[in-house]
Protein backbone atom coordinates (compact mmCIF):
# COMPACT_ATOMS: atom_id res chain seq x y z
CA UNK A 1 0.00 0.00 0.00
CA UNK A 2 1.12 3.56 -0.66
CA UNK A 3 2.33 5.84 2.14
CA UNK A 4 -0.32 6.06 4.84
CA UNK A 5 -1.38 9.63 4.40
CA UNK A 6 -5.08 10.40 4.49
CA UNK A 7 -4.82 11.71 0.94
CA UNK A 8 -3.52 8.35 -0.30
CA UNK A 9 -5.81 6.19 1.82
CA UNK A 10 -9.08 7.78 0.68
CA UNK A 11 -8.31 6.53 -2.86
CA UNK A 12 -6.38 3.43 -1.77
CA UNK A 13 -6.71 -0.15 -3.01
CA UNK A 14 -8.57 -1.13 0.17
CA UNK A 15 -11.55 1.00 -0.90
CA UNK A 16 -14.24 0.13 -3.43
CA UNK A 17 -14.88 2.36 -6.44
CA UNK A 18 -18.40 3.28 -5.19
CA UNK A 19 -16.94 4.37 -1.83
CA UNK A 20 -14.22 6.42 -3.51
CA UNK A 21 -16.86 8.06 -5.69
CA UNK A 22 -18.55 9.43 -2.56
CA UNK A 23 -15.40 11.21 -1.37
CA UNK A 24 -16.56 14.30 -3.25
CA UNK A 25 -19.71 14.53 -1.12
CA UNK A 26 -18.22 13.41 2.19
CA UNK A 27 -14.83 15.20 2.18
CA UNK A 28 -13.08 12.63 4.39
CA UNK A 29 -9.61 14.22 4.41
CA UNK A 30 -10.91 17.66 5.35
CA UNK A 31 -13.37 16.21 7.88
CA UNK A 32 -10.82 14.05 9.69
CA UNK A 33 -8.28 16.87 9.74
CA UNK A 34 -10.92 19.19 11.22
CA UNK A 35 -11.54 16.69 14.02
CA UNK A 36 -7.80 16.54 14.70
CA UNK A 37 -7.05 12.92 13.75
CA UNK A 38 -3.43 11.88 14.27
CA UNK A 39 -1.88 8.45 13.47
CA UNK A 40 -0.94 7.69 17.09
CA UNK A 41 -4.43 8.25 18.54
CA UNK A 42 -6.86 5.82 20.10
CA UNK A 43 -10.02 6.35 18.06
CA UNK A 44 -13.59 5.19 18.61
CA UNK A 45 -15.79 4.96 15.51
CA UNK A 46 -19.44 4.69 16.44
CA UNK A 47 -21.76 2.53 14.29
CA UNK A 48 -19.56 2.33 11.19
CA UNK A 49 -22.23 0.53 9.09
CA UNK A 50 -20.28 -1.31 6.36
CA UNK A 51 -17.05 0.54 7.06
CA UNK A 52 -16.93 3.53 4.71
CA UNK A 53 -14.76 5.48 7.15
CA UNK A 54 -13.21 2.34 8.69
CA UNK A 55 -11.49 1.70 5.37
CA UNK A 56 -9.59 4.95 5.94
CA UNK A 57 -9.16 4.91 9.71
CA UNK A 58 -7.95 1.33 10.14
CA UNK A 59 -4.84 1.53 7.93
CA UNK A 60 -4.08 5.08 9.06
CA UNK A 61 -4.02 4.02 12.73
CA UNK A 62 -2.58 0.51 12.31
CA UNK A 63 1.07 1.28 13.01
CA UNK A 64 0.93 3.75 15.89
CA UNK A 65 -2.68 4.05 17.04
CA UNK A 66 -5.72 1.95 17.87
CA UNK A 67 -9.23 1.76 16.45
CA UNK A 68 -12.35 0.63 18.28
CA UNK A 69 -15.47 0.13 16.17
CA UNK A 70 -18.66 0.28 18.24
CA UNK A 71 -21.11 -1.61 16.05
CA UNK A 72 -24.59 -3.07 16.40
CA UNK A 73 -25.12 -5.81 18.95
CA UNK A 74 -26.01 -9.35 17.87
CA UNK A 75 -28.89 -8.83 20.32
CA UNK A 76 -29.96 -5.52 18.79
CA UNK A 77 -33.71 -4.83 18.72
CA UNK A 78 -34.00 -4.51 14.93
CA UNK A 79 -33.68 -7.53 12.63
CA UNK A 80 -31.18 -5.81 10.32
CA UNK A 81 -28.69 -5.10 13.10
CA UNK A 82 -27.00 -8.52 13.44
CA UNK A 83 -26.97 -8.82 9.64
CA UNK A 84 -25.13 -5.52 9.17
CA UNK A 85 -22.76 -6.41 12.03
CA UNK A 86 -21.93 -9.71 10.28
CA UNK A 87 -21.31 -7.93 6.99
CA UNK A 88 -18.94 -5.53 8.74
CA UNK A 89 -17.11 -8.35 10.51
CA UNK A 90 -16.77 -10.23 7.21
CA UNK A 91 -15.35 -7.07 5.62
CA UNK A 92 -12.78 -6.78 8.40
CA UNK A 93 -11.85 -10.46 8.05
CA UNK A 94 -11.49 -10.21 4.27
CA UNK A 95 -8.30 -8.15 4.54
CA UNK A 96 -6.64 -8.96 7.88
CA UNK A 97 -3.46 -7.20 6.81
CA UNK A 98 -5.45 -3.93 6.80
CA UNK A 99 -8.27 -4.45 9.29
CA UNK A 100 -6.83 -7.10 11.59
CA UNK A 101 -6.13 -4.65 14.42
CA UNK A 102 -9.66 -3.21 14.56
CA UNK A 103 -11.35 -4.01 17.88
CA UNK A 104 -15.08 -4.50 17.40
CA UNK A 105 -17.33 -3.66 20.35
CA UNK A 106 -21.14 -3.60 20.54
CA UNK A 107 -23.39 -0.73 21.51
CA UNK A 108 -26.99 -1.38 22.51
CA UNK A 109 -28.13 0.99 25.27
CA UNK A 110 -28.80 0.47 28.07
CA UNK A 111 -27.46 -3.11 28.05
CA UNK A 112 -24.21 -2.64 26.15
CA UNK A 113 -22.49 0.73 26.51
CA UNK A 114 -18.83 -0.14 27.17
CA UNK A 115 -17.57 0.74 23.70
CA UNK A 116 -13.93 1.26 24.74
CA UNK A 117 -12.07 1.14 28.04
CA UNK A 118 -13.27 4.12 30.11
CA UNK A 119 -11.14 7.20 29.60
CA UNK A 120 -9.06 5.60 26.82
CA UNK A 121 -10.05 7.30 23.55
CA UNK A 122 -8.52 10.47 22.18
CA UNK A 123 -11.17 10.87 19.51
CA UNK A 124 -14.72 9.54 19.05
CA UNK A 125 -16.39 9.85 15.64
CA UNK A 126 -19.94 9.41 14.43
CA UNK A 127 -21.13 9.95 10.88
CA UNK A 128 -24.83 10.36 10.04
CA UNK A 129 -26.10 8.38 13.02
CA UNK A 130 -27.67 10.85 15.44
CA UNK A 131 -31.06 10.84 13.69
CA UNK A 132 -31.38 7.08 14.23
CA UNK A 133 -30.79 7.47 17.96
CA UNK A 134 -33.38 10.22 18.14
CA UNK A 135 -35.91 7.98 16.39
CA UNK A 136 -35.22 5.33 19.04
CA UNK A 137 -35.28 7.89 21.91
CA UNK A 138 -31.75 6.81 22.85
CA UNK A 139 -29.66 9.83 21.87
CA UNK A 140 -28.69 10.69 25.44
CA UNK A 141 -27.58 7.15 26.24
CA UNK A 142 -25.32 7.10 23.19
CA UNK A 143 -23.64 10.41 23.96
CA UNK A 144 -23.14 9.33 27.57
CA UNK A 145 -21.31 6.22 26.31
CA UNK A 146 -18.95 8.34 24.21
CA UNK A 147 -18.29 10.66 27.11
CA UNK A 148 -17.32 7.68 29.28
CA UNK A 149 -14.97 6.27 26.63
CA UNK A 150 -13.08 9.52 25.96
CA UNK A 151 -10.10 10.77 27.89
CA UNK A 152 -10.44 14.12 29.65
CA UNK A 153 -9.65 16.56 26.87
CA UNK A 154 -10.72 14.07 24.20
CA UNK A 155 -12.73 15.11 21.15
CA UNK A 156 -16.12 14.02 19.85
CA UNK A 157 -16.65 14.62 16.12
CA UNK A 158 -20.19 14.58 14.74
CA UNK A 159 -21.37 14.70 11.13
CA UNK A 160 -25.17 14.72 10.79
CA UNK A 161 -27.93 15.61 8.33
CA UNK A 162 -28.87 19.22 9.09
CA UNK A 163 -32.45 20.35 9.57
CA UNK A 164 -33.54 23.92 9.16
CA UNK A 165 -33.13 25.95 12.32
CA UNK A 166 -36.24 25.69 14.44
CA UNK A 167 -37.41 22.30 13.15
CA UNK A 168 -39.48 20.54 15.80
CA UNK A 169 -38.95 17.17 17.45
CA UNK A 170 -41.74 15.54 15.48
CA UNK A 171 -39.92 16.26 12.23
CA UNK A 172 -36.60 15.11 13.70
CA UNK A 173 -38.22 11.80 14.62
CA UNK A 174 -39.33 11.18 11.04
CA UNK A 175 -37.25 13.12 8.50
CA UNK A 176 -33.71 12.06 9.37
CA UNK A 177 -32.73 15.73 9.63
CA UNK A 178 -31.62 17.17 12.99
CA UNK A 179 -31.04 20.76 14.04
CA UNK A 180 -27.57 21.87 15.05
CA UNK A 181 -29.07 23.30 18.22
CA UNK A 182 -30.44 19.92 19.29
CA UNK A 183 -27.16 18.06 18.63
CA UNK A 184 -25.38 20.66 20.75
CA UNK A 185 -28.00 20.24 23.47
CA UNK A 186 -27.57 16.45 23.56
CA UNK A 187 -23.79 16.75 23.72
CA UNK A 188 -23.85 19.39 26.43
CA UNK A 189 -26.24 17.33 28.55
CA UNK A 190 -23.71 14.49 28.38
CA UNK A 191 -20.97 16.81 29.64
CA UNK A 192 -19.30 17.90 26.39
CA UNK A 193 -18.28 21.46 25.58
CA UNK A 194 -18.91 22.70 22.04
CA UNK A 195 -15.66 23.76 20.41
CA UNK A 196 -16.09 24.44 16.68
CA UNK A 197 -18.18 23.89 13.58
CA UNK A 198 -17.28 23.61 9.91
CA UNK A 199 -19.15 23.89 6.63
CA UNK A 200 -16.98 21.17 5.05
CA UNK A 201 -20.02 18.95 4.49
CA UNK A 202 -22.57 21.64 3.70
CA UNK A 203 -24.76 21.30 0.60
CA UNK A 204 -26.69 24.48 -0.21
CA UNK A 205 -28.70 22.60 -2.85
CA UNK A 206 -30.46 20.59 -0.13
CA UNK A 207 -33.55 22.33 1.24
CA UNK A 208 -34.00 19.65 3.94
CA UNK A 209 -37.67 19.55 2.98
CA UNK A 210 -38.54 16.38 1.05
CA UNK A 211 -41.47 13.93 1.13
CA UNK A 212 -39.30 11.10 2.43
CA UNK A 213 -36.79 13.21 4.36
CA UNK A 214 -33.13 12.33 3.82
CA UNK A 215 -34.22 9.14 2.07
CA UNK A 216 -35.53 11.18 -0.85
CA UNK A 217 -31.92 11.99 -1.71
CA UNK A 218 -29.06 9.90 -3.08
CA UNK A 219 -28.37 7.06 -2.49
CA UNK A 220 -31.88 6.01 -1.39
CA UNK A 221 -33.91 8.12 -3.89
CA UNK A 222 -37.02 6.78 -2.18
CA UNK A 223 -39.33 9.37 -3.73
CA UNK A 224 -38.76 7.86 -7.15
CA UNK A 225 -38.21 11.23 -8.86
CA UNK A 226 -34.57 10.65 -9.75
CA UNK A 227 -34.37 13.57 -12.18
CA UNK A 228 -35.35 15.92 -9.37
CA UNK A 229 -33.38 14.49 -6.48
CA UNK A 230 -30.16 13.08 -7.91
CA UNK A 231 -28.84 16.52 -8.97
CA UNK A 232 -29.12 17.70 -5.36
CA UNK A 233 -26.52 15.16 -4.32
CA UNK A 234 -26.17 14.03 -0.72
CA UNK A 235 -27.75 15.85 2.21
CA UNK A 236 -26.68 19.13 3.75
CA UNK A 237 -24.64 18.17 6.82
CA UNK A 238 -23.36 19.82 9.95
CA UNK A 239 -19.83 19.05 11.11
CA UNK A 240 -19.43 19.69 14.83
CA UNK A 241 -16.50 19.28 17.21
CA UNK A 242 -16.99 18.83 20.96
CA UNK A 243 -14.51 18.26 23.76
CA UNK A 244 -14.69 16.41 27.06
CA UNK A 245 -13.51 18.91 29.70
CA UNK A 246 -9.95 18.37 30.89
CA UNK A 247 -11.10 18.41 34.49
CA UNK A 248 -13.56 15.54 33.90
CA UNK A 249 -12.85 12.35 35.77
CA UNK A 250 -12.27 9.25 33.64
CA UNK A 251 -15.32 7.13 34.43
Amino acid sequence: MAAKTLESLVVGEQRSKPNIARNAARHPVETLNFFGLEPDMTVLEILPALGWYTEILAPYLADQGRLYAAHFSPDGPMSYMPKVLKMFEDRMASQPEIFGKVTVRHINPPKEISVAPPGSADLALTFRNVHNWIMADQEQAYFAAFFQALKPGGVLGVVEHRARAGADMDSMHTSGYVTEAYVKEIAQRAGFVFEASSEINANPLDSADHPHGIWSLFPSLRSGDEDRYRPIGESDRMTLKFRKPVDSEAQ
